[in-house]
């Protein structure tokens, strides 16, 4: 940046400096109190120096609203710029980055999120700390999975995912009943659905466990030593309404096709306990026909033509 700058235009509110072949942004930028928008897209910053020091001390740290780095070579989310808190836009896409640091929930204002165009695998349980985001950008990525802490973003309204490496989503997600936009394209949730019934038989002591659970045997912490009074605590109940069985580490990963704001159908996981639980033909699978048919049709019951509402482009 030019030397002099916050003297020449010391009330600068809008600073674009895109496509100037930039590796790095010196300390002038730190003396403007009133710049509230800066656009860094398509240039060379990523490296050592690129953003100058002092930048969370400086007035600009509280009156920047709008940044934009696109395009450039960050392989990590600078930690100075989580330091912004005023920042209510944040587009960082096309860059290097291999994944989203947890201090990201720092950024309590963030309204519109833009990773897309990155090398990142997986999402931060704490990015559902953002309560203001509303437009959230995660386009081509290698994302493999989805946290089912995301549902606690009530004001997202817009969610991007098409291009990355998607199966299936939580069923968390559809709570998210405001969101308006939701892209899933060039997913393999899409492309081609799976059903994985991979099961691994449970131990004794599972099996020990799910027998005291079902059948209500009575225990106290003073029958049992420590470890498996924990253990037992651990029991998750089987979703199905007519198996009312329990499971601890073993259990049967299921997509499961459902209604999604009366509009889409899409695959969610869903965990049986047990290989009978899953099949279509079990009288355990039987749902009765007052269940509503988003929560009892599953992948061999779908029709084709039904498969491609998923996608939204």
């Amino acid at each position: 940046l030019p030397a002099g700058l916050s003297q020449w235009f010391p009330a600068l509110e809008v600073l674009d400096v895109s496509g100037t072949g930039l590796t790095e942004m010196g300390t002038e930028l730190l003396s403007l109190p009133c710049l509230h928008t800066l656009l860094a897209k398509n240039n060379r910053l990523g490296g050592p120096g690129s953003l100058p020091k002092g930048l969370e001390q400086a007035p600009l740290a509280r009156s920047l609203r709008v940044l934009n780095l696109s395009g450039n070579r960050f392989s990590e989310v600078p930690p100075a710029l989580l330091q912004l808190r005023g920042l209510r836009s944040l587009s960082l896409g096309g860059n290097r980055l291999q994944g989203i640091p947890p201090d990201i929930q720092e950024l309590h204002s963030l309204e519109f999120l833009y990773l897309g165009g990155n090398f990142i695998t997986a999402i931060p349980p704490e990015l559902a700390k953002l309560p203001s985001l509303r437009y959230l950008v995660l386009c081509d990525n290698k994302i493999q999975s989805i946290p089912p802490q995301l549902a606690q973003l009530h004001s997202l309204r817009s969610l991007s995912l098409h291009n990355n490496l998607l199966t299936y989503l939580p069923r968390e997600i559809l709570n998210l009943v405001h969101l308006d936009e939701l892209s899933l394209r060039g997913n393999p949730l899409v492309v081609r659905f799976v059903r994985d019934l991979t099961y691994n038989p449970p131990s004794l002591q599972e099996l020990a466990g799910r027998t005291v659970k079902t059948r209500n045997i009575p225990y106290t912490p003073s029958d049992l030593p420590e470890s498996l009074v924990r253990y037992l605590s651990l029991a998750s109940n089987c979703p199905n309404p007519k198996c009312g069985g329990v499971y601890f580490d073993s259990c049967v990963r299921q997509i499961k096709f459902v209604d999604f704001c009366g509009k889409y159908r899409l695959p969610l996981m869903h965990y049986l306990c047990s290989p009978e639980c899953s099949s279509p033909y079990s009288s355990a699978s039987q749902s009765s026909t007052s269940q509503s048919e988003s929560d009892s049709e599953d992948e061999a019951s779908v029709a084709a033509h039904r498969m491609q509402k998923v996608l939204l482009g």
